[in-house]
């Protein structure tokens, strides 16, 4: 299944994706709720339901009004995740950027998938990033998958945690690299500089939907693992590549550590962490490596970011500065 929420009468209404046009999950069937928590929530119960129902749309067995995606208000799948936690699951990414700062490979990478706690609150969907002063500091794009959970669960194997799996989005891990930089230099965060936006969507893909693009794990790795080619255009120019498959941990490792001593929930949010390239910071890092004269470039107010995932649609934003000229990075206490 394909499942987008949208804005209907200012609330949130979950929708069956179906060529390019959006059927009410409530309305096509008075069993099934009207927003992806409540489903999320009921998973084990519904989601067959879903399916079906989904199916005889499909074949004209049910027959109710649609409404064109293109010209709804598009919201995140989950609005309101329960936790957003983002992971670090590509070793390329990782390399590049302690090679781009001159340190050696972390050896810790290879040893156990780590993850952040992020700012669940300021999840949002395609559409206006708001952005304050201090963002426009060295501000960057994230290019990632995501996935978010359909089952309550605690000390769960790798083995089994993709079935807790709901499916599969975009994720756009924004991040403001002065104020993230600022912090970890008190070898905490990142916290402020990636608090203001996470972007998810635009849709939520089931899992059975990616089965043509499965793919092993990284060997001595284990759990469900998809080729899906993953780009990032800004301003329409194309400025990274690359692919789910590349990650060296996966999904079910991650959601292993997570759920360990404690629990997971439905409706919590997992990114990927950053694929190679996926990132000005890694670019950037990169080309001034090579070349001295590197021209850097972060997001700027007007820029437009597109980020599109084999299977997983195409997520699109616009960068907006704040009308203030409020900063915290003007109000830091200075040495004596």
């Amino acid at each position: 299944m394909k499942l987008v929420t949208y804005s209907r009468q200012g609330k949130e209404q979950l929708a069956f994706l179906i060529d390019n046009k959006l059927y009410n999950t409530n309305t096509a069937n008075a069993a099934l709720p009207s927003t992806m928590m409540e489903l999320l929530k009921d998973w084990e119960a519904k989601v067959d339901i879903a399916r079906g129902t989904e199916a005889d749309i499909k074949s004209g067995k049910i027959n109710i009004e649609s409404i064109a995606f293109e010209t709804a208000t598009i919201l995140a799948p989950v609005p309101n995740p329960t936790s957003c936690r983002d992971g670090y699951a590509f070793r390329q990414h990782v390399a590049a950027a302690r090679r781009n700062r001159k340190v050696d490979m972390i050896a810790e990478f290879d040893q156990y998938p780590i993850f952040y706690f992020t700012n669940h609150n300021a999840i949002q969907g395609p559409g206006e990033i708001p952005c304050m002063p201090d963002h426009f500091q060295k501000l960057d794009f994230e290019l990632e998958a995501a996935v978010v959970l359909c089952k309550k669960g605690r000390n769960i194997k790798a083995e089994e945690a993709d079935q807790y799996i709901a499916g599969y989005m975009i994720m756009n891990d924004m991040s403001a690299r002065t104020l993230q930089m600022e912090e970890m230099l008190l070898n905490l965060g990142p916290a402020k500089g990636k608090d203001f936006s996470t972007v998810i969507g635009p849709i939520l893909v089931t899992p059975d939907e990616l089965e043509a693009y499965k793919v092993p794990a990284k060997p001595n790795h284990v759990g469900n693992n998809y080729n899906l080619g993953m780009k990032c255009w800004v301003n329409g120019v194309l400025v990274s590549e690359g692919n789910v498959a590349d990650m060296d941990w996966t999904f079910a490792e991650i959601v292993e550590r997570c759920a360990y001593g404690a629990d997971i929930l439905p409706g919590d949010v997992i990114g990927s962490g950053t694929v190679g390239t996926g990132c000005f910071l890694e670019l950037n890092g990169t080309g001034l490596l090579n070349d001295p004269n590197y021209k850097v470039q972060w997001l700027q107010p007007g820029d437009v970011v597109e980020m599109e995932i084999d299977g997983l649609g195409k997520l699109k934003n616009t960068i907006v500065a704040e009308n203030t000229d409020w900063s915290i990075l003007k109000i830091k206490k200075m040495p004596a």
